[in-house]
């Protein structure tokens, strides 16, 4: 296995009195693609939100254990500057309203200090590249990001999310509203950023975690079952759980 670029200790989260994610302690391994899967309500979401510490930030929600980026702990860092380097993609797209698609690649280059036009530019075509929507949009930059089709739109959010070069790129069901063609889009495009980045993509979509993870990770009722490189987790799963829900017989 690659090595651990992140890894959760002994994850707890709570949303009140509920806890949602038991004792979960993952290495994600670097420059690949993680697949998250399992039924609806496991804690897929809650976990990666955890990543990036947006879990914290809900109402009466908390977290325990300990959370590693290349082996510094995140709970004991600025949050704006832990979303920075793990950055985020949200199921439903979501551009910035108002705003242009140039725009929207260059808020987070703002944010981290860059206002010259020369640095703007490069950082911006950059990011829509590394996304591949360059030469859809490169005519149409001052139109409004919510122009777009959903697929675009949904491209456009990880060119925002790339722009400030994080080290972590954490995906939450980023095809579930897209058609399929879009879908083949985003999944061709993960193949290409696994070099450069460590993914994290939750689906329900198992075709999906086949066809573009590197290593996946079964989570039921908070708990994490197996993890394991996909090929071993879908063809020879060490657990009976795993097995049967990757062989449709529940979830």
């Amino acid at each position: 296995m690659a090595s651990a670029k992140m890894q959760t200790i002994g994850l707890n989260a709570w949303y009140g009195r509920k806890q949602v994610l038991y004792d979960l302690t993952l290495d994600i391994p670097e420059a690949a693609v993680t697949a998250i899967i399992g039924p609806s309500g496991c804690g897929k979401s809650t976990f990666l939100r955890c990543l990036n510490r947006l879990h914290e930030e809900q109402p009466r929600a908390r977290v325990s254990g300990t959370i590693l980026l290349d082996g510094e702990d995140l709970g004991a860092k600025d949050v704006v500057s832990v979303r920075f380097r793990v950055g985020m993609v949200f199921q439903k797209p979501s551009p910035f309203p108002n705003m242009s698609i140039f725009e929207n690649v260059a808020a987070g280059l703002r944010l981290l200090g860059v206002h010259r036009h020369d640095e703007l530019d490069e950082g911006v075509v950059d990011a829509l590249q590394h996304a591949g929507l360059w030469e859809e949009v490169e005519e149409i930059l001052d139109a409004p990001g919510t122009s777009l089709s959903g697929g675009q739109q949904q491209r456009l959010c990880i060119a925002r999310a790339l722009a400030v070069r994080p080290e972590v790129l954490l995906l939450d069901e980023p095809c579930s509203a897209l058609d399929p063609i879009a879908t083949a889009k985003i999944e061709s495009l993960l193949a290409k950023l696994r070099s450069e980045y460590s993914v994290v993509i939750v689906t329900h979509n198992l075709a999906q975690a086949v066809r573009v993870a590197d290593y996946t990770a079964f989570l039921y009722l908070g708990k994490l079952v197996e993890f394991g490189p996909t090929d071993q987790v879908f063809q020879h799963p060490v657990e009976k759980l795993t097995e049967n829900y990757v062989t449709g017989r529940f979830g």
